[in-house]
């Protein structure tokens, strides 16, 4: 069970993520970003040494306010050979010097998002520890596990986690409210994550995190 300590954290993660989102090729800025906090959730570690945490940040840089989900993961040592998935690092008031990762890079984190599709792990409160987050929702009808060896890859759209066998689960990184969506969820696709965030007026609106499309090539 992740622990949420009120503290303070230096850079804070608002900071981290300004300087880093202009590098993903699914930002849709001209520049630095303005970034607010608009929601999201965690899963835990089972081992309780890595911190996990779905964050949606809102830009507001632009003309239009565009939603991003930033997967991140917290570790007191580096990861080995996720040199490239480095956000930065900060120092925690009470856990010391952290090392923060795109979550999409991170093996605990793409086991536990694995597992919280399949039934087997609950969405976390992002804010309050030992609360699950009934708000948060997924859904998998496809047959057998998901795969937990993934590479992750950008694109314009967002990050596909893929294996060599089995589904693929791809994470929407700028998100649209369901009312939106054309198409909120392809008929193609055996699992989703759905949650809300908050708009700048205060209201909170809903639409798809991330969604599993079926392996296609066998």
């Amino acid at each position: 069970m992740a622990v949420i300590h009120r503290t303070t954290v230096k850079p804070t993660k608002l900071e981290l993520l300004t300087a880093w989102l202009p590098s993903r090729p699914w930002y849709r800025g001209a520049g630095a970003p303005q970034l607010a906090k608009a929601g999201g959730f965690r899963l835990d570690d089972p081992e309780g040494e890595v911190g996990i945490e779905f964050m949606v940040v809102t830009d507001t840089s632009g003309s239009d306010p565009v939603p991003y989900l930033v997967p991140l993961t917290y570790r007191g040592a580096p990861l080995d050979g996720a040199e490239h998935a480095l956000v930065g690092t900060m120092e925690h008031g009470v856990l010391g010097r952290r090392w923060v990762y795109d979550a999409c890079h991170d093996p605990v984190a793409t086991a536990q998002l694995a597992a919280f599709l399949l039934g087997r792990a609950q969405a976390q409160d992002q804010n309050v520890s030992d609360a699950p987050d009934p708000e948060i929702t997924a859904s998998f009808t496809g047959e057998g596990a998901l795969p937990t060896d993934v590479t992750a890859a950008d694109d314009q759209d967002g990050t596909a986690l893929t294996a060599a066998h089995g589904p693929t689960l791809r994470l929407r990184r700028v998100l649209r409210p369901a009312a939106d969506e054309q198409d909120p969820a392809p008929q193609s696709a055996i699992g989703h994550v759905t949650g809300p965030w908050q708009l700048l007026d205060g209201t909170r609106t809903r639409g798809i995190f991330a969604v599993v499309h079926p392996d296609e090539r066998a």
